[in-house]
């Protein structure tokens, strides 16, 4: 395979892919949904002001933001979309102060020739744009401001401590008092108003809504549009066409002959800098978060069932399920990071055969600021959910309110300026061997570009503020979670696992080289405009439901070989009876494979396509697809390159295969437990609610409280079970390694483990 050839594909993919994104950034700028200076009534009295809306925003973040629900379909699960709630609240009232007025009677009441009567003139109320570009004035008639004030002061109220709606609050997952100044209360019922009248009227000259008729809600005609069932067709063809092309690629593609593995383990004889060594503890501190992740996650998954309690003790007042939520989606995104940025201080010396000058120093402090940024930044995010902050406040140090995103500011500019320290002392330890000739130059260069990247493309997460409008937030959070946690993430561990495999001898250094160089291709190709998938609803222009769905389809090309990927890498474990002791971390490779085809592919394309994702945003479906690829590729990836490592910093007399071997069987089996049992299942319920009655339904109490439901959430805990004690078993290995290295009567090892 031509690695120049490559080089020039993969610098022309990378090239067109981000100048698309750019271009597609500038049209979502330039459509977004308009945000009024002031909404008025027929009599000219102002109800909303621009001023509201923007402080509504921040204070919906302030009180856990998209871990309370979701706007535009982009968040938690247990309380509503509060965009569908509000088109459905302020429909259903609008249509009743009509039906009470004109026939004397509640609406549900009227026959259905009038209920279809006053559809129609609902449909002609809402989606009829009265944005005026001039004076940035939206106009409502006297009814529906009347309707607009009652949907508020429900809001205002369920916000608020009024024990008539407790019950309520209790199955949304809302502590009481969770909004406690009245003033920030009306601000959020303002932004509510605003995200549901852009889910609810059309764009200027056009018969779609600033969100593509998204959410389904048959009351006012939201229903999917003819771009989003074109182009969901086209990505299934598209995807059947690239797959077959693929498979016959693999097929006439010449196989080398099978490599004959090395006698002996050629990392035996190699001893850990002491850099290296200092990255034990950063692996430690992978498992502890892990541990807290699990029962973080333990707790938030029992408040659909307990909305103030667990079981039986309540606890929302001190820990609400916004600050649970919040720790444990960010502790994922820590600890499985914190694995692959250790695994690239210990690999980088190990691979140039250089340790740089002040390397353990650096290595050390940066492990001190990793600490520092994950307790400050979890403190400020459960005193900006009690409200302890002001507004101005809580976005520098508390919750900003943004899926995965929730750090304040003021920890985000620390942990950048961390990623930026992690690129100096891996690029300083990989320089010498990017500037000696090798096999391997190839690989080690896409390692070095990949570990730039990740330093770099985290910098995303600064480009909005305070008050940027939410389709621009939208457009750059994925940014950060699809392109530096999904994209840039996976590359570098894959050159990682390439450059382990050559230096064990069981890969050739050609082959890996070939291989990381079209792999990379493949993957960045559909992946970088496929984040487009993420943003079909969020206030953006058609083109990129367009793009979006060619592009995620094409995501999935790549893992229709998976098979033969983690069949490859299981007969590693049989090439000579030494790799025997690598068994466990190429099997977690190996489970990787597995989760990337059903977490990332099925469960992905699942998702994908934009009618299947209009109807089924915001549901467990989502939560199904997250589960599986974020541990079941990230994680179990993460936890595969810590064992590698730990392989060179432990004694192999501490080594146990028994509590690995428990380990992997109990992380993977809970984990496919938890989605088959329970995720999936309520998934597809709520899917099938959404597609008869609505989003507003489907994320209703009837649905998510129901007696089915509540069952098979209660069906989880079985997969919770088992998939703790997974990460237990792993915390009792390493713990075991710990004590062996510092057993005093164990004498030094013959053959040290690691490399320099």
């Amino acid at each position: 395979m031509n690695t120049r050839r490559l080089w020039f594909v993969l610098a022309l993919v990378m090239a067109v892919s981000f100048t698309v994104l750019g271009l597609m950034g500038r049209e979502i700028h330039r459509q977004a949904p308009p945000i009024p200076t002031r909404v008025v009534d027929a009599s000219g009295q102002v109800l909303i002001t621009k001023a509201e809306i923007e402080t509504g925003q921040l204070a919906w973040q302030s009180m856990g933001g998209q871990q309370v629900g979701s706007i535009w379909g982009h968040g938690g699960y247990v309380a509503p979309d509060w965009s569908a709630d509000q088109v459905h609240r302020e429909a259903t009232a609008l249509l009743d102060i009509w039906a009470k007025r004109d026939f004397k009677a509640p609406y549900d009441a009227l026959p259905a020739e009038r209920q279809a009567a006053l559809r129609e003139r609902l449909k002609g109320e809402v989606r009829t744009n009265t944005y005026d570009t001039k004076s940035g004035a939206i106009t409502v008639s006297a009814d529906r401001a009347l309707a607009m004030r009652q949907v508020r002061t429900h809001y205002e109220t369920l916000l608020g401590s009024d024990p008539a709606l407790e019950k309520l609050r209790e199955q949304y997952a809302i502590a009481n008092g969770a909004v406690k100044d009245p003033s920030r209360r009306t601000a959020i019922a303002a932004f509510y108003w605003w995200t549901g009248w852009a889910a609810s009227t059309d764009r200027p000259g056009s018969d779609i809504t600033y969100t593509a008729n998204w959410p389904h809600e048959e009351l006012i005609g939201n229903r999917p549009t003819t771009a989003t069932i074109v182009w969901s067709v086209a990505s299934v063809i598209l995807l059947i066409a690239a797959v077959g092309a693929l498979a016959f690629w693999h097929a006439k593609t010449k196989t080398e002959d099978h490599l004959v593995a090395p006698a002996k383990d050629p990392l035996a004889a190699l001893k850990p800098t002491p850099s290296m060594k200092a990255t034990g503890k950063y692996f430690l501190t992978v498992i502890g978060l892990f541990l807290l992740q699990v029962g973080l996650g333990a707790v938030t998954a029992h408040y659909s069932v307990e909305g103030h309690a667990f079981f039986g003790v309540p606890i929302s007042d001190i820990i609400p399920y916004a600050v649970t939520r919040t720790w444990h989606t960010q502790l994922a995104v820590f600890w499985i990071a914190t694995a692959w940025l250790a695994t690239g201080l210990y690999v980088a010396p190990m691979i140039s055969g250089h340790e740089p000058k002040g390397q353990k120093l650096g290595v050390d402090l940066l492990w001190v600021a990793l600490v520092v940024v994950v307790l400050g930044s979890m403190a400020g995010e459960w005193l900006g959910v009690q409200q302890v902050f002001d507004l101005n406040t809580n976005w520098w140090f508390g919750h900003q309110g943004w899926e995965y995103v929730d750090l304040g500011r003021f920890w985000q500019i620390l942990l950048f300026v961390g990623l930026m320290k992690w690129l100096v002392l891996v690029g300083r330890a990989l320089w010498p061997a990017l500037k000696a000739p090798s096999e391997s130059k190839p690989v080690i260069m896409i390692l070095f570009l990949s570990t730039v990247a990740i330093g770099l493309f985290y910098g995303a997460g600064f480009m909005w503020g305070k008050h940027t409008h939410i389709s621009l937030v939208e457009y750059w959070r994925w940014w950060v979670v699809h392109l530096w946690v999904e994209g840039f993430f996976e590359v570098f561990a894959t050159a990682v696992i390439s450059l382990l495999m050559v230096k064990l001898g069981l890969v050739r250094a050609k082959s890996a080289n070939g291989a990381v160089l079209f792999g990379t291709i493949v993957f960045l190709f559909g992946g970088v405009l496929g984040t487009a998938h993420h943003w079909y609803f969020a206030g953006t222009p058609v083109s990129v439901i367009a793009i979006g769905s060619v592009f995620s389809a094409l995501e999935v090309v790549p893992l229709a070989l998976i098979g033969a990927e983690a069949f490859e890498t299981f007969s590693h474990t049989k090439a000579a009876p030494w790799v025997a002791t690598y068994r466990w971390p190429i099997l977690f490779f190996v489970a990787v494979s597995f989760w990337n085809l059903l977490g990332a592919g099925v469960f992905g394309f699942m998702i994908n396509p934009p009618v299947s994702l209009y109807f089924i945003q915001g549901l467990n479906t989502t939560a199904t697809h997250g589960h599986a690829a974020l541990f079941g590729v990230y994680g179990m990836l993460g936890i595969g390159l810590l064992l590698f490592c730990f392989r060179g910093l432990a004694r192999r007399e501490a080594w146990d295969d028994r509590l690995l071997a428990m380990t992997f069987w109990l992380l993977n089996g809970g984990l496919a437990m938890m989605i088959f049992l329970s995720l999936l299942p309520v998934g597809v319920i709520q899917a099938i609610a959404s597609i008869e009655h609505g989003l507003w339904f489907a994320r209703s109490p009837a649905v998510i409280h129901s007696p089915l439901v509540q069952t098979l959430v209660w069906m989880r805990v079985p997969g919770d079970i088992v998939f703790a004690g997974g990460a237990l078993t792993l915390a009792v290995f390493a713990a075991k390694l710990v004590l062996g290295i510092r057993r005093p009567a164990m004498k030094e090892a013959t053959t040290p483990v690691a490399a320099e």
